[in-house]
């Protein structure tokens, strides 16, 4: 046994004489030095053999017992972690950190369809993958069925009954090879956010009744929530299923119940965002191109967020998969600076219609080794960003206008104000703010966007010296341009889009 890696048992036994999906097997597991407790659900692999998986959160001695169809008892030693191994990714504030405590900063890409694509073209993706910054893949598991992706799967998710698909009889090759490609993730460092469901399907996967979705949620639970890298994705485009709110909730609520673990959580909406407030959801997970609205949805719902779809770099005929790489790289920078986090994704046709976005296969775009920079710029701050200057809310706005004097009321910014309800003053507002983020007193970060800027302030501590880069996002460059200032300064620019500005604290 190794701390933040699988242990699994496997144990002979009859075959289930009822649901294949949801059995009668179960685990206690006990770490002898502290006392603590995990009760873990198993689940029937096929073939007579049943499987038990658990994930050691702490090295030491641990005792187990597995009662129902089958039984065992025993101990284990768990030996501490490789130094590659970190554990779980949970938020943490308005961030993510691993169980070990080291801070994840997610630079994530999108493969819908990975799992259902011949085992040459899973082969390339991963090679492509190796070689790119990305350390979080968005993936299905059910089978996509849409423009440039319709291909079937050799294998389903369940095996049918009466020509319906049976949830209570899972297909064991299926959820073999699902389990291999997570595997080779976290191989790779590369967390796995899971989709759930989705509204792309023309198998029926999209329109499971809410039991049998539950049946399919417990039997995912049992065999993929020991995998130290999974994340859980309710949907991709929820609000396009048929399920109503309250299912949603249901759903959410049985997974943060059944996984053990408690991975992360959220849902995917194409335009009425999930409830970000809800209990059992971990983090914001939106699909906008409103970027500059991402310190406001942190601040407003005091989660980690995720712009899990800003549109991709590509000239497919669609509004969303036509952005050019500048553009991209431009929504990344302007996200991660108030503090969020933004996921890459590519749409380049092909002759062969091989699409990065949903089939996977080789990357062509000028996005990613861009997102790379950026990625190391971030990773080399000493903490997590959060977004710097001030973020209206309705509240202030509303007791702003109430306390107003009457030689403020004749200043003609504030006597429009005074006329314009809450949605139309946060434009006005919170819009048009400058983009910085800071990590505390140690570094100040601002992002000019498509701004042509020719000069820039910063407003640092006085009792601490900075060292000054200008940064082009698009050349890949860094300059250092001051050394030890401190208070207000003024930089001078290139008057070019995608310039960024870093102070760094002297030690």
């Amino acid at each position: 046994m190794k701390q933040y890696e699988i242990f699994e048992l496997c144990l002979q036994g009859p075959e289930p004489s009822g649901s294949c999906a949801i059995t009668d097997i179960a685990a206690d597991f006990m770490h002898v030095q502290t006392g603590e407790k995990f009760h873990i659900k198993g689940f029937y692999a096929g073939g007579g053999v049943y499987k038990v998986r658990f994930l050691p959160g702490r090295a030491g001695r641990y005792q187990y017992e597995i009662t129902g169809e089958v039984w065992e008892k025993g101990e284990a030693v768990c030996e501490p972690a490789d130094k590659k191994r970190h554990g779980i990714v949970q938020a943490e504030g308005t961030h993510f950190r691993y169980a070990d405590g080291t801070w994840y900063y997610p630079f994530g890409t999108t493969v819908y369809a990975l799992a259902h694509q011949t085992d040459e073209l899973i082969r390339q993706t991963f090679a492509t993958l190796a070689e790119t910054p990305f350390n979080k893949i968005r993936m299905c598991v059910f089978p996509k069925h849409f423009d440039y992706n319709s291909n079937e799967p050799v294998f389903f998710a369940f095996e049918k009954t009466g020509g319906k698909w049976d949830v209570h009889k899972p297909c064991p090759v299926f959820w073999e090879r699902l389990e291999s490609y997570i595997r080779r993730l976290d191989e790779m460092g590369i967390q796995c956010d899971l989709i759930l469901f989705h509204p792309y399907d023309h198998w029926g996967f999209s329109r499971l009744p809410r039991e049998e979705a539950l049946v399919y949620l417990e039997y995912a639970a049992r065999r993929l929530s020991a995998f130290p890298n999974v994340w859980w994705s309710l949907a991709n485009e929820y609000d396009l299923l048929e399920y109503q709110k309250e299912d949603w909730e249901c759903f959410a609520r049985f997974l943060h119940e059944n996984d053990g673990y408690h991975h992360l959580l959220s849902n995917h909406e194409i335009i009425t965002p999930w409830d970000f407030s809800n209990p059992d959801t971990t983090h914001i997970c939106h699909q906008t191109g409103e970027v500059l609205k991402a310190a406001e949805w942190i601040q407003e719902y005091q989660k980690p967020l995720m712009i899990d779809e800003t549109g991709y770099e590509g000239n497919i005929p669609f509004g969303w998969g036509n952005l050019s790489a500048f553009e991209l790289v431009n929504r990344f920078w302007t996200v991660c600076v108030q503090g969020g986090y933004c996921t890459h994704g590519e749409t380049c046709l092909n002759d062969e219609e091989v699409l990065w976005w949903s089939k996977g296969g080789r990357l062509v775009g000028q996005s990613p080794e861009r997102i790379r920079f950026l990625k190391n710029i971030i990773e080399g701050l000493p903490g997590p960003l959060e977004a710097a200057g001030h973020i209206w809310t309705e509240e202030e706005f509303r007791v702003r206008k109430e306390k107003m004097t009457e030689e403020e009321r004749k200043i003609p910014i504030n006597r429009l104000m005074l006329g314009l309800s809450w949605e139309q003053a946060k434009v006005i507002l919170n819009v048009d703010r400058e983009l910085e983020g800071h990590c505390g007193e140690m570094a100040y970060i601002k992002y000019y966007a498509r701004h042509c800027t020719s000069i820039g302030k910063m407003e640092l501590p006085k009792q601490y010296s900075y060292d000054i880069e200008v940064i082009d996002v698009w050349e890949m460059t860094r300059m250092k341009i001051m050394d030890g200032v401190s208070g207000e300064v003024r930089i001078t620019l290139p008057g070019k889009e995608g310039i960024a500005v870093l102070a760094m604290r002297k030690s």
